[in-house]
């Protein structure tokens, strides 16, 4: 007893493939500086007992790269959201 969809959703393939290239772009800056992290840890161990404070670089560090995964979420999710929004309006959708 379905009655479809309440509206009509077309498929942007352009979208799409620049969301994705998006996406990928900042995985690979986040893994980058991940990277940067491990190697530190490798190669360098005493570098990360350095004291920034009251705490060591080690903890900045890894809460830096836990803030900057949220702020990559929400710089992807706003970037995409005006996009879409973009695209209804010019009526390429």
């Amino acid at each position: 007893m379905s009655h479809g969809p309440a509206t009509q959703w077309k498929e942007n393939k352009t979208l799409d493939k620049k969301k994705a290239r998006l996406g990928v772009v900042m995985f690979v800056i986040y893994t980058v500086i991940y990277a940067g992290f491990i190697l530190i840890n490798v190669f360098d161990n005493p570098v990360m007992r350095i004291s920034v404070g009251d705490l060591n670089v080690a903890i900045v560090y890894g809460f830096g790269l836990i803030i900057l995964a949220l702020v990559l979420a929400i710089i992807y999710n706003q970037i995409c959201t005006n996009a879409e929004k973009l695209t209804e309006v010019s009526g390429k959708r």
